[in-house]
């Protein structure tokens, strides 16, 4: 943002509740709930969270998110499945119901 200003300065001048989005690769489970402590220790509202499956071979992917939806206390939004190369404007999103 600036030398000075992050995006979480930006959010908490905001106020909006966040959206934590977790690119599902090796890593992401501590990255994941830190940056979730991380909104927690701002006080900001944080609205759900979406799996983003960047890894198609990643082995545990069920279990990883299986192992964060016990420790984020927010929902699962969504999980955007893995797409090779995808064109812009054909991006496959897997929206929740609600918002359809």
């Amino acid at each position: 943002m600036t030398g000075t200003q992050t995006d979480a300065d930006l959010a908490q001048a905001i106020g909006l509740p966040l959206v934590l989005v977790v690119g599902l690769r090796p890593g992401c489970l501590s990255h994941a709930l830190l940056t979730a402590e991380s909104i927690r220790a701002r006080r900001l509202p944080l609205a759900g969270w979406v799996v983003n499956r960047l890894d198609p071979d990643m082995g545990a992917a069920e279990h990883s998110i299986a192992y964060l939806r016990a420790r984020l206390d927010a929902p699962l939004l969504s999980d955007v499945p893995y797409q090779d190369l995808p064109e812009p404007g054909q991006l496959v999103f897997a929206l929740p119901a609600a918002w359809r």
